[in-house]
């Protein structure tokens, strides 16, 4: 995976938790959901992690108006052969980022629900496979409110892991513009190849199966799941007030699966309790469900969180 990370530095300047959070979902096949202010290099990390491993791609602008035909594909009818054709739509790509998600209607976001979940689509009755690999990445706008759909907490639940993107520093914009400067983002330049293929992409995400978590690891990831249910046995009462939902076993499922793929990039064929650590904030900030109070009083889920994990104990 490092000549992956070398194609997207090229491309990329900063970022290097959107990076490790790419490369996560790409090792266990999950689905990423990105949220910040525009303009922080969304769709360029997309799109260069896609061209590092000759993937497929594709964009979808999701708008108020986008119909689930518009994502998934529709029949047309043939007038010369009096018949059906089936044009499938931008989801059959190996990656797929769906821009501002929270725009589209929820009827669009259930028909993405059954590619997220079931990897295919079905149009006319007829079930689509999706390529594999097959990788969602969703973004969102925090502080854009106004014709938006909120996520529910199911469709949340599907995303593996959500990040949370900040501004570059000072030094990082100046490279941006220093790159800009010299057309690194021109489509007429040359993009090296990074030798790296699909096969060696489903390789790898064999390989990160393998890796082994030992039962201990397990214990410990359940029980911070477990206290997330059951805040007030285990935090104080302030905190444990703000959690109106905890994460469900699709929280533990991810903490382990995307705790072997960070060991595999760290070059371990087993997972240590850091890793686990690591992964908090990603993993949980999104099914932690906090209520109207944590939003009066300005509490971010990482303050739950970080909460949750100093109640347990590591192994």
């Amino acid at each position: 995976m490092g000549a992956v990370s070398k194609a997207f530095s090229r491309k990329v300047v900063g970022q290097t938790s959107l990076r490790d959070t790419l490369l996560i979902a790409l090792l266990t096949g999950g689905h990423v959901l990105l949220e910040s202010v525009p303009g922080l290099a969304k769709t360029t990390a997309a799109q260069t992690l896609a061209q590092s491993v000759a993937a497929s791609f594709t964009r979808i602008q999701c708008t108020p108006d986008l119909l689930p035909s518009d994502i998934t594909g529709t029949q047309i009818y043939d007038a010369q052969q009096s018949t059906f054709v089936t044009r499938l739509g931008p989801v059959h790509s190996n990656f797929v980022l769906l821009d501002e998600i929270n725009r589209s209607s929820a009827k669009t976001q259930s028909a993405m629900l059954e590619a997220m979940q079931e990897r295919q689509t079905s149009i006319g009755g007829v079930v689509h496979r999706l390529p594999h690999p097959f990788l969602v990445l969703a973004t969102q706008n925090p502080i854009e409110q106004e014709g938006t759909y909120q996520l529910p907490e199911a469709q949340l639940d599907r995303f593996l892991l959500k990040e949370v993107l900040d501004y570059p520093s000072p030094a990082e914009e100046a490279e941006i513009i220093r790159r800009i400067e010299a057309g690194v983002y021109d489509e007429a330049t040359p993009e090296p190849r990074s030798g790296v293929s699909l096969d060696d992409v489903v390789f790898l995400q064999g390989l990160a199966k393998r890796v082994y978590v030992d039962p201990s690891i397990v214990n410990y990831i359940v029980q911070l799941v477990y206290v997330t249910r059951h805040p007030q046995q285990y935090l104080p009462g302030s905190l444990a007030d703000y959690i109106e939902f905890g994460a469900s076993p699709r929280g533990s499922i991810a903490f382990t699966q995307a705790a072997r793929a960070l060991a595999l990039l760290h070059g371990r064929d087993y997972v240590i309790p850091e890793d686990v650590k690591h992964l908090r904030h990603g993993v949980l900030r999104h099914r932690v469900i906090l209520g109207y109070e944590a939003a009066a009083d300005e509490i971010a889920p990482e303050t739950i969180i970080d909460a949750v994990f100093a109640a347990v104990q590591t192994p």
